[in-house]
Formats: C-alpha cells, structure tokens, sequence
C-alpha cells in the first residue's frame, strides 16, 4: 500500500510566491514588500496569478515526500520527471530478503492470476536467495585469498553478491523513496499522473501527494490535477469522456 508523507516544504509557501512575484512590479525594498503583506492581500494576489496562470514565481517553493510502498515499475516513470530530486533505497547496498511487493489490483482480484503471481515471486525469492549466496562465498574465498581480513571481506563480498544477485528481482519489488520538487513542477506532475490515463500506480501516489500540497498551499494548487480540470482535455480522441467528473473530484479533494 502506498503511503506518502509530505516531510517538509518551504516555510509560508504562498507569502514566499506573492512577495517574489509582486517584486517584479514594484520599486519597493524586497524586506518592505514581505513586510506589507497580510494574509489577506497574499491570497488575493495569489489568486490573480493562478487565475494568469504566471507560474514562474512558483518555482521558488519547494515540497519534500517521504514515499513507501511503491514498486521499482512506479520508480522507472516518475524519474522521468526531470526537474526534481531523488533519494531512492538501493537494491545494490541494501540486500531484499524476503522483499515486499506490489501486486496489481486486476491480478489481486482474480485468484487464478493472484496464485500464479505469488508463486512468482517466491519463485525470485528463492533465486534472489541461491544467487547471493553461491557468489558470498566466491567472492569472500577471492578476497581472503588476498590477504583481506575477515570482517572486511565478508562486508565485500555480501556487497559484491547482492549487486548482480539483484537482476533477477521483478519490477512489482517495493522501493521507498524520498522526492523533492518545486511547485511549478509538481503542477505539471499533477497534469500528467493525475490523467486517467495514467498507470493506476503512480496516478494514486499523485492524487495522495495533490492533496497534501494542497493543504500546505491550498490557493498554489486550487486548480492543480489532470490538464482537464481547468482546460480542454489535452488527450483529445484519447479522453475518457468524463471531464466534469474530474473536475468536481479534484477541486474538492
């Protein structure tokens, strides 16, 4: 199960945005432009800009995931997304034994394929297992051999084992991870991954991280989830076809 943790963003988000983009328009001192203003004038100047949609000024907040529970598949898509920082658990340092997994809904649903997927991965268990073993004990005799001490060849050799043993681990093999990205990117995240089109995976990891943004920065993120919450569906012939449905789940989420 996915399970998400917003663990940090940057201190007052949205007075950080109004007091940088109300600077490009004013010959006040950035101190005396902060200092000026309330909460009021930041959420209606705030708004003005979403309503623009000036996202450049966005840029200069930042929101940190904690992220558990997601499958090295969902690790291969959101690295796509450039703009942003990655801190991922390593299958080369860190050894999977009796690694958790995630099992697609439509195989979980039907016993037949949820059995066959089971057995699979005990299946890769079990080589992950021989794997790692059979290459410790050549490497730890190599290193030995060469005079390492014990201790010392052993950490190696585990290393060294796991490292290629790890080939042979499926893509549903959980992961955790720790992401880091500015608000104007997370938007176009959210445009992206929040799309019904999107894998089921990494469309609920991104529904989970809008509505956490959202809290920290509601008037940032009132419009944010998939391109047609707030335009034309960008799919075109590819649209589900459910558009206001979109639009009423996500303005209220």
């Amino acid at each position: 199960m996915i399970k998400v943790t917003l663990l940090s963003h940057t201190p007052e988000p949205e007075k950080l945005v109004a007091s940088a983009a109300k600077l490009c328009y004013s010959n006040a001192s950035i101190e005396q432009i902060g200092a000026n203003l309330t909460p009021e004038k930041v959420d209606k100047f705030l708004n003005m800009l979403v309503d623009l949609g000036h996202e450049s000024p966005i840029e200069h907040i930042c929101f940190t995931f904690g992220i558990e529970g997601v499958s090295r598949t969902l690790l291969a898509q959101i690295t796509r997304h450039r703009i942003a920082s990655f801190s991922v658990k390593s299958q080369r340092y860190v050894k999977e034994g009796s690694f958790s997994f995630v099992v697609p809904p439509e195989i979980e649903k039907n016993e037949e394929t949820k059995a066959l997927f089971l057995k699979t991965m005990e299946a890769d268990q079990k080589a992950y297992d021989q794997l790692s073993e059979i290459l410790f004990e050549k490497h730890l005799k190599e290193l030995t051999a060469q005079g390492i001490p014990e201790k010392t060849a052993k950490s190696k050799a585990e290393k060294m084992a796991i490292e290629d043993a790890r080939f042979v681990l499926p893509n549903a093999c959980d992961t955790s991870m720790v992401v880091t990205m500015n608000a104007r990117s997370l938007l176009n995240f959210f445009r992206l991954r929040c799309c019904s089109r999107a894998q089921w995976e990494i469309r609920e990891l991104a529904t989970k991280m809008l509505a956490l943004v959202k809290q920290a920065a509601p008037t940032i993120f009132r419009y944010a989830g998939p391109g047609c919450v707030n335009a034309p569906c960008p799919e075109g012939k590819m649209s589900c076809g459910k558009k206001q449905e979109m639009m009423d789940y996500f303005r209220n989420l």
